[in-house]
């Protein structure tokens, strides 16, 4: 009897793996044969590919903001460096033609001074002048610790712009040349002509716009004309003979003949005055 059971269990162990085997082949079989999928195995996949559009089309856009995003910042940094960069290379740019312009003024006065033979130069620094009085006065950076003394001449370029007129320890006040003011103390200059004669007269005005001395109160006949060379006279005994002021661009004359009105090219640069020379008495 237990042997018929062990027979029969054996039997139908056989017949399941023989089913299984022959439904895996009918299976495969049918898969083959058709076009599409059975209609359960489609509606599988298509909820499958149905949920897989639903995750993937965020997650998709997610990244791609966060590439975006990332890429503005990147773009961002990089304007943000190259902004720094063309700031720095216009400060550089400014620097350098600072520094150019008073190296250059640096040499001009270098060669003014070996001009000034009778004189012992003090080079100084300009470190005021105030746009009210820009063609009057200025205050440069040396006073009576450098030897600096009131009515001392001052120059700048190749020739006379003004004179010191106060005097404190670490500063002094210049007054210019082109300090046309009623209060101003008149520069007394003469033209020496071609021939050696000499024509006496004062500043008595100054154009800015045409960056033009006038000459006036001339009352010699002696002709003059342009090109002719003007210096200091001496005269007064405040401002010393001999220095360097202009050349004669034009005269006019009155009704007599006389030369009534000379203009002159100043030689010292009265515009813009960064380094000045002051010609101090040996």
């Amino acid at each position: 009897m237990h042997r018929f059971f062990s027979n029969r269990r054996l039997v139908i162990i056989a017949v399941g793996i023989i089913t299984c085997l022959g439904l895996l082949t009918l299976s495969v079989t049918v898969r083959n044969r058709r076009n599409t999928p059975p209609i359960i195995q489609q509606f599988g996949n298509d909820v499958a590919g149905f949920a897989d559009r639903v995750v993937s089309v965020p997650v998709g856009g997610v990244g791609a903001g966060v590439n975006s995003i990332s890429q503005l910042l990147s773009t961002y940094d990089e304007n943000q460096k190259l902004k720094q960069q063309v700031d720095q290379m216009a400060q550089d740019k400014v620097r350098l033609q600072t520094t150019e312009n008073e190296n250059k003024e640096l040499r001009s006065e270098a060669k003014l001074n070996n001009s000034l033979i009778d004189y012992q130069p003090i080079t100084a620094g300009v470190i005021a002048r105030t746009p009210s009085a820009w063609q009057n006065q200025l205050v440069i950076g040396k006073g009576k610790t450098s030897g600096i003394k009131k009515n001392m001449p001052v120059l700048a370029g190749k020739g006379l712009i003004g004179r010191v007129i106060e005097v404190n320890q670490t500063n002094s006040k210049v007054e210019l040349i082109s300090d046309d003011t009623d209060t101003a103390n008149r520069f007394a200059i003469q033209v020496t002509n071609a021939g050696g004669e000499t024509v006496n007269g004062i500043v008595t005005g100054y154009d800015k716009d045409k960056n033009l001395l006038e000459m006036g109160q001339i009352t010699t006949k002696v002709a003059i004309k342009k090109g002719d060379k003007v210096t200091t006279s001496g005269l007064g005994g405040i401002t010393p003979k001999g220095l360097f002021v202009g050349t004669i661009v034009s005269t006019s004359s009155d009704d007599y003949g006389l030369a009534n009105k000379v203009y002159i090219k100043p030689a010292g640069n009265l515009g813009t005055v960064n380094v000045v020379t002051i010609a101090a008495k040996q």
